[in-house]
């Protein structure tokens, strides 16, 4: 994504969970991780960590209402398949959760937006992308390599 020149000065008079992700991109690099990225980063990952936690209670009322007893042992399976499918689903909504407090905590500690590795900006279009990443664009792809090069 590409900053937007007539933003550049939206974000000094909205508080940060207001901000938009353009607007956010606008600011000068001088500002990275400014109070108001923060409370912006802040909102971001309580909104999708909400989103989460809604989607899991979903998910438990959907699988005791479908706890009916099928007599056809092929729409049993089906049900069964979907289930499987939606638990496989919540699981890694779970680890999700998981980093979106990492990443709460990381802003708490003052952390956050830095790579683990290297210590760099992480940079603002991939937090806004990926807002529980902890490795810069770099350092991803150097992690990625040895990954496949020499296996987990």
């Amino acid at each position: 994504m590409k900053a937007d020149p007539k933003l550049a000065n939206a974000w000094k008079s909205k508080p940060g969970n207001e901000l938009t992700d353009a607007e956010v991109l606008a600011m000068p690099d001088s500002e990275y991780m400014n109070d108001k990225q923060i409370e912006f980063f802040r909102a971001k990952l309580n909104e999708l960590k909400e989103s989460l936690l809604s989607n899991a209670g979903e998910t438990t009322e959907h699988l005791r209402e479908d706890t009916s007893i099928v007599p056809d042992p092929a729409d049993r399976a089906t049900i069964e398949e979907e289930h499987a499918l939606e638990l496989r689903t919540r699981d890694r909504e779970r680890k999700l959760l998981k980093k979106i407090m990492q990443s709460l905590q990381r802003l708490d500690s003052g952390d956050y937006g830095y790579c683990d590795e290297t210590g760099e900006p992480i940079g603002l279009g991939r937090l806004i992308a990926r807002p529980t990443a902890t490795l810069s664009l770099e350092a991803q792809q150097r992690r990625e390599l040895k990954q496949k090069m020499f296996g987990d």
